[in-house]
């Protein structure tokens, strides 16, 4: 997982989704860094470039202008990773409504820059990027998508990890996902909702603690992802004898 990637224009274009003239449009307004040189002068795109395409093309799902999504990405450090960008890019999908979006198989393998059989498409599946049919009478070449996920499944498509192990991943993330929320949410119901509701407010005040609530969400999420990133780092870092 450590050898390097690089991409020409075309090739990253088709990994990212979108035509070479908007990756071109995208360079021109400086989203994106320029490339490095490879033989013959020819530009090579690695991995960062497609994480701030993929971001780019969150950030304006949720609706943001192109001069936010400039703004945004300014905020962002000089030499931000390919890692931080998937976490900004998760937060920003944690926001986008589910969609009926869907995607051809063409479609899939141009993403992935190769051919892909059944056993892909079922890791696909797995990690909950797309979905298969499930009778034979659906089409079995156009498929629902997650437009958060499928990225990140098309990033681990080739990594050898067992199938099983991706669907006891997933099952595990969702477990305690679940859990945590439920834990959370009967946290502020105990211990903010019912006493606040026990002061008898009066109807200004109760817009107004619904409105202060709804901010707690983003900063909730942002927590969650930060401790969950730290925590696998350190798991990460023990040795695998231990």
């Amino acid at each position: 997982m450590a050898v390097e990637t690089w991409w020409t224009v075309d090739e990253l274009a088709a990994r990212a989704g979108i035509t070479v003239r908007t990756l071109r449009f995208y360079a021109a307004k400086g989203l994106l860094p320029p490339p490095e040189l490879g033989p013959r002068r020819v530009g090579r795109y690695g991995v960062e470039h497609l994480g701030r395409l993929e971001l780019i093309e969150e950030l304006q799902r949720q609706g943001l202008t192109l001069a936010a999504i400039e703004r945004y990405l300014a905020e962002l450090p000089d030499d931000v990773g390919s890692l931080d960008l998937a976490v900004h890019r998760a937060l920003v999908a944690s926001w986008q409504p589910e969609t009926a979006e869907r995607i051809t198989r063409e479609q899939l393998e141009r993403r992935a820059g190769r051919p892909l059989d059944d056993a892909d498409l079922d890791r696909l599946a797995a990690m909950g990027a797309i979905r298969r049919p499930e009778t034979p009478d659906d089409p079995c070449d156009d498929f629902p998508v997650d437009p958060g996920l499928l990225p990140l499944g098309l990033r681990i498509l080739d990594v050898p990890i067992p199938l099983e192990t991706l669907v006891a991943a997933r099952a595990v993330v969702r477990l305690h996902s679940r859990a945590t929320a439920h834990d959370l949410h009967r946290l502020f119901r105990d211990t903010v909702w019912r006493p606040f509701l026990a002061s008898d407010p009066d109807e200004a005040g109760l817009e107004r603690m619904k409105e202060l609530s709804s901010h707690i969400e983003p900063l909730v999420i942002q927590a969650l992802v930060t401790a969950f990133q730290r925590s696998l780092a350190e798991e990460l870092a023990v040795p695998a004898a231990e």
